[in-house]
């Protein structure tokens, strides 16, 4: 394939951007969506706050290029491996595997993700050093904007950026499952951070809020640190005792309930 010509550096810096391409796309898609939906969240009235919220912005896009480049070159590796080396597990022929397979290998990636996520995720609001030295940056966002999804130290970007290229070498998934698992993946990044709902809340309030992470589920961890740790489900959390409910900033208090 014509990707594999670029060799091992050139795939890797490609990839770089491709990922800042998705980051700005799907960032600034929302963002943009979000000023015109929601303008009380994203126009503050108050000069000052919008002054804050512009600075704000700038220093997350700033974040987020770095998170880019350590979340790319992996990648990079990955896509020459599979297109030059044939080293990982990935196929392109969907008879290669059964086809109960596609929405298992997707599940299982996610699950994977969603756990690893957890327990560093917990581990960085736990220890105190770990918190200051890389999840900070993370946070200095209050509240967070779409541009938020990849705001993160070096550190932190680091702690991750590895888990799903690691999994390609080792459970067989379909280039497109593939393809599925990180879009949701910059999906949710994006959307639990919009600083508003983006969901119908007889959603967030029904079956689908009571499994999976929403942006009213993310925000009250922003708020209440503590708690509100898992990325895509409510699984661990649950099982933990840290998952406090649901964002009453971004649910009418009378209908915010823990599920």
């Amino acid at each position: 394939m014509a990707i594999a010509s670029f060799g091992l550096v050139g795939t890797a810096l490609l990839m770089c951007l491709i990922v800042a391409g998705r980051y700005f796309a799907t960032s600034g898609l929302f963002a943009w969506s979000a000023r015109k939906l929601r303008p009380d969240v994203y126009v503050p009235a108050d000069p000052k706050k919008a002054e804050r919220l512009a600075r704000q912005i700038k220093r997350e896009i700033g974040w987020s290029l770095s998170a880019v480049i350590i979340y790319g070159l992996p990648a990079g590796v990955v896509a020459w491996g599979w297109l030059e080396r044939g080293w990982t597990r990935i196929y392109a022929d969907v008879g290669a595997m059964p086809l109960w397979w596609l929405p298992a290998s997707l599940l299982l990636y996610l699950a994977a993700h969603d756990t690893w996520f957890y327990w560093t995720h917990r581990a960085m609001h736990h220890w105190p050093w770990l918190f200051k030295k890389a999840h900070a940056v993370h946070h200095d966002s209050r509240p967070p904007t779409a541009w938020a999804a990849m705001a993160f130290h070096p550190w932190e970007s680091l702690s991750a950026a590895w888990l799903i290229p690691a999994l390609t070498f080792l459970i067989p998934i379909h280039i497109g499952a593939l393809m599925l698992v990180l879009s949701v993946m910059t999906f949710f990044g994006v959307t639990n951070h919009m600083g508003w709902e983006i969901f119908p809340r007889a959603w967030v309030n029904g079956w689908f809020g009571r499994h999976v992470i929403s942006a009213s589920h993310h925000h009250l961890h922003h708020s209440q640190y503590l708690s509100n740790y898992g990325l895509y489900f409510r699984f661990w959390d649950r099982v933990c005792g840290t998952d406090k409910g649901l964002s009453a900033e971004l649910q009418r208090p009378e209908r915010v309930r823990a599920g």
